[in-house]
């Protein structure tokens, strides 16, 4: 198209893109001088001038073409049979084959918008038909200059047009797969939005969650005693300001995280880990909810067994820092339930096992609780604790249940296995 707007026909070249007909037409005039001009030529080495059947033949010829995008394989019927007329009826005068160029641009016409082997079988049965009766009916030898011409010259259009199709078919190509891959690549960066949303949903109500829980437990304590016990609801409302201190340090390094996107350097995760379990732990003691930690481990450099949460990591041993994270969000979100739906005096008890493969977090509580106890409300409201729980686990290939304990008592049970070395999690077991 640069080439087009430099001499000024691009103009001209989008009309006829746009009027194929009146550009088939003008084609057919073209080619009808030319046939012409031929002609003309021709006659001076003739003995006899060529009489007026000639130039109608080469008119009907030439008019064929202006039909030929409708119907190509008819134009090359039509025109193949007006020159073949036109060559027996010039006799032992020299054959003029100029009206042949007719079904040379019909040819490629077929050849252009015909698959391959269908083509050639068109082409060779065109130029045996055409060069055989030139041949044949015209002035001798059979070698002519003019014969050979008439033989390269249907050849070349079938070839031209079957190269022509060839190349759109790979400009097409071309296209269909730059079209796919653009849309494969607005998939994959619709994807990678959405997980990113999830994912910063599941911190947001991490954070959010467990603290707002304990703050509101714990102003309603001190709402309740103000008046009777002012000593116990000062010491509410001092858990409560550091309840609501922790959840806005957590909240602001979350969206720390948020503003240093393409930062290297930058952490990808938020820092709680099991190192920090005695705290929160601690949290929900103070909330009134009577937890007991045991963690042991069957590795064979570390210490076997331990009762409380502060030497919980020591026990466990190092742990990669996405299974460290998952295993505290876990923790976290199962004992917020366990102090929201557990129900006043319950107790929850925190098992960790640390397996060379796989580490294995359990929460039971044994309250009353209500009905569904921590399950997710059937209703379109809440439930989102346990979704990203599970769906944390899942993203490191673990697996996670919760529901009524397994021993058939009283209270709910969580259970999870996340894979330490990458490989998947063994089955859950009761």
């Amino acid at each position: 198209m640069t080439s087009l707007a430099a001499t000024g026909l691009a103009r001209p070249h989008r009309w006829l893109r746009a009027h194929p007909l009146a550009a088939d037409a003008l084609l057919a005039v073209a080619v009808f001088v030319t046939v012409m001009i031929g002609t003309a030529v021709g006659r001076h080495s003739a003995r006899h001038p060529p009489d007026g059947d000639v130039y109608l033949l080469s008119a009907l010829a030439c008019a064929c073409l202006i039909l030929r995008r409708t119907a190509p394989r008819a134009v090359l019927v039509a025109t193949s049979a007006l020159t073949l007329l036109e060559i027996v009826t010039t006799g032992d005068d020299p054959p003029r084959t100029q009206i042949a160029m007719a079904v040379v641009v019909a040819l490629y016409t077929v050849a252009s918008r015909t698959e391959r082997p269908l083509v050639w079988r068109i082409a060779l049965l065109t130029v045996a038909v055409l060069t055989g009766a030139v041949m044949i009916f015209g002035r001798p030898p059979w070698y002519s200059q003019e014969n050979l011409g008439l033989l390269a010259w249907t050849g070349l259009a079938g070839a031209a047009g079957d190269a022509v199709r060839s190349r759109r078919a790979y400009v097409a190509a071309v296209e269909e797969r730059a079209v796919r891959a653009e849309r494969t690549r607005e998939e994959e960066a619709r994807r990678r939005v959405a997980e990113e949303r999830l994912r910063i949903a599941r911190e947001l109500h991490d954070v959010v969650a467990h603290h707002i829980a304990l703050v509101n437990v714990q102003a309603g304590v001190a709402s309740h005693v103000m008046d009777s016990r002012p000593d116990q609801a000062k010491e509410a409302l001092a858990h409560v300001r550091e309840a609501s201190r922790s959840a806005l340090a957590e909240l602001r390094a979350t969206v720390g995280l948020l503003r240093q996107y393409g930062d290297p350097k930058a952490p990808t995760e938020p820092v709680p880990g099991l190192g920090v379990l005695d705290r929160l732990v601690d949290g929900f003691t103070r909330a009134g909810l009577g937890i007991e930690v045991t963690a042991s481990s069957v590795l064979p450099e570390g210490p076997g067994d331990c009762g409380d949460a502060a030497g919980a990591a020591a026990v466990l041993g190092p742990l990669p820092g996405a299974v460290d994270l998952t295993a505290y969000r876990v923790l976290q979100e199962a004992l917020t339930n366990v102090h929201k739906h557990a129900g006043p005096g319950a107790r929850a008890h925190v098992a960790l096992l640390r397996r060379p493969d796989a580490l294995r977090l359990t929460v039971v509580d044994d309250g009353e609780g209500r009905p569904e106890g921590p399950r997710e409300p059937a209703g379109p409201v809440g439930g989102h604790g346990l979704i990203g729980m599970r769906e944390r686990v899942a993203a490191l290939g673990g697996s996670c249940d919760a529901g009524p304990r397994a021993d058939g008592a009283r209270g709910f049970e969580v259970r999870a296995v996340l894979p330490v070395q990458g490989r998947a999690a063994p089955t859950l077991t009761p």
